[in-house]
């Protein structure tokens, strides 16, 4: 045996699958703290302070409400009339659809039909007045909405300038209710409502972002909306799970109070906390979009100084934490003396 095989270092080899355990503790040790990073990054105090601050300045309990008010007074009528026109073609019921999609039983259910449904024997017509009304509201509901983006992304108010506009608005969201209502029928369980549920967050992202972009006459980009469009299509998505849960009891319990009437308190209930959600979207859209620019202009914090602002809450916390708990002290301390 030559000189340089003899002298050659012997390679022991670890036996296969030895450090597959730790590689993969350390991947997701990286996880998690990437993880952690990207949530204290984006809960951290000041940009939820530019949150809060950006929805007290589109006023938005007050633009929640006013676009509620415009939404119900646009589509319970239109929604009648959609189902007395198509009622010649197809069957349609829009107040069956709301009792299915919702699982209204009992005195709900009874009015939402009384709501929505003619009558026995009477036929939806429109006259020249309900044309004119019913065109009013559709534009003020456009309208609505329209000064929401122009509030939040600041931008100049068109008004009746961008009427046209407005109308192409609505008849999307005409064709977003219709392509939702086909998704939210679907219930055959695994993994088709799944899909159909992806595809329904899919299709609200996509309608939310044409919404900013065509109310505000194409001035804010869709890249600039998208941020609005994910966070909207989420928060709508989480609403309308506990709208399934909720929803049922507020109209019956509505309804054994008021009537009908209760039915219509529950409607306004349910849209506002709808609008609330779109226009607390829209504020947080239009900080995590500046905040996206500032990134990539290079003015990311650092890390440290993220960690200072979190640890700054938590010194804040356990401090007014110590406060309550040495004045409920004091106070017991003083009633055992009495």
């Amino acid at each position: 045996m030559s000189p340089s095989i003899r002298s050659a270092p012997v390679v022991r080899l670890a036996p296969p699958g030895r450090f597959r355990p730790s590689r993969r503790g350390r991947t997701a040790r990286i996880n998690r703290e990437r993880l952690t990073r990207t949530l204290t990054f984006w809960l951290r105090p000041v940009f939820a302070l530019r949150v809060v601050s950006r929805f007290q300045k589109i006023a938005g309990f007050d633009r929640s409400m006013a676009l509620a008010s415009s939404a119900l007074t646009t589509l319970v009528p239109l929604s009648m009339l959609v189902g007395a026109v198509l009622g010649h073609f197809v069957h349609y019921d829009a107040a069956e659809r709301i009792i299915k999609r919702y699982g209204l039983t009992g005195a709900g259910a009874t009015a939402v039909r009384s709501l929505f449904s003619p009558a026995e024997g009477a036929t939806v017509s429109v006259g020249v007045f309900g044309v004119v009304f019913l065109t009013i509201s559709v534009l003020s509901f456009a309208r609505a909405a329209q000064r929401l983006f122009e509030q939040a992304w600041e931008l100049k108010p068109l008004g009746v300038r961008n009427t046209r506009n407005g109308l192409w608005w609505i008849l999307s969201l005409g064709g977003y209710a219709a392509v939702t209502g086909l998704l939210s029928a679907v219930d055959v369980g695994g993994l088709l409502d799944l899909a159909a549920a992806g595809c329904g967050l899919l299709v609200t992202a996509a309608f939310l972002v044409w919404s900013g972009w065509i109310l505000s006459a194409k001035r804010i980009s869709r890249p600039d909306l998208l941020p609005f469009g994910v966070t909207g299509a989420a928060t709508s998505a989480a609403c309308s799970v506990g709208a399934s849960v909720y929803l049922p009891r507020l109209f019956n319990s509505y309804t054994s109070r008021y009537g009908v009437v209760g039915a219509v308190f529950a409607m306004i209930s349910a849209v506002f906390a709808v609008m609330l959600v779109i226009v607390a979207s829209s504020a947080l859209g239009r900080e995590v979009r500046d905040e996206l620019e500032r990134i990539r202009q290079g003015h990311r914090p650092s890390d440290h100084a993220v960690r200072r602002e979190w640890d700054g809450v938590v010194e804040q916390t356990r401090s007014r934490w110590r406060a309550v708990r040495e004045q409920v002290s004091r106070r017991r301390t003083k009633d055992a003396d009495h």
